[in-house]
């Protein structure tokens, strides 16, 4: 698997979606960036759906959650906070707030659980009342 692709695929989503969240509806820019993004999207469940989800099953086995798995592009949050570049220039992101798929489990009774997919390096992340809490899978 080419972990940099992926991360790079994964980041150009991110970097789309973070535009989209500053930008209004009546920008004249907005349509054709939705749309740009849509694409990058379902590229990217064509290319990496098959990988990420036996990832998401093995996490959902964990958490014993019969919830239904989504495409990959469903556990995106909508805005992401980048952080200052490694020592290779690489910006990673983290993820506050009710972001990600919602997930039922009764090992965490009456909290809100969600699923977010974050890059740089790939990773699922367990965000559980909107503070991020455990990394569930990691790419490398």
């Amino acid at each position: 698997m080419n972990w940099d692709k992926l991360d790079l695929e994964l980041t150009e989503i991110v970097e789309k979606r973070n535009q989209l969240a500053e930008m209004d509806y009546s920008d004249s820019n907005y349509d054709d960036l939705e749309e740009e993004l849509h694409d990058l999207e379902d590229d990217f469940n064509a290319d990496y759906e098959e990988l990420l989800e036996k990832e998401l099953e093995k996490i959902y086995a964990v958490l014993k959650s019969d919830t239904d798995i989504l495409l990959p592009t469903a556990y995106l949050a909508n805005k992401y906070k980048p952080l200052l570049p490694d020592a290779r220039g690489i910006v990673s992101y983290e993820v506050v707030g009710r972001e990600g798929v919602p997930i039922e489990s009764d090992q965490f009774d009456r909290q809100d659980v969600r699923l977010v997919l974050v890059p740089n390096p790939a990773r699922f992340l367990m965000i559980i009342n909107g503070n991020p809490l455990k990394v569930l899978w990691r790419s490398r």
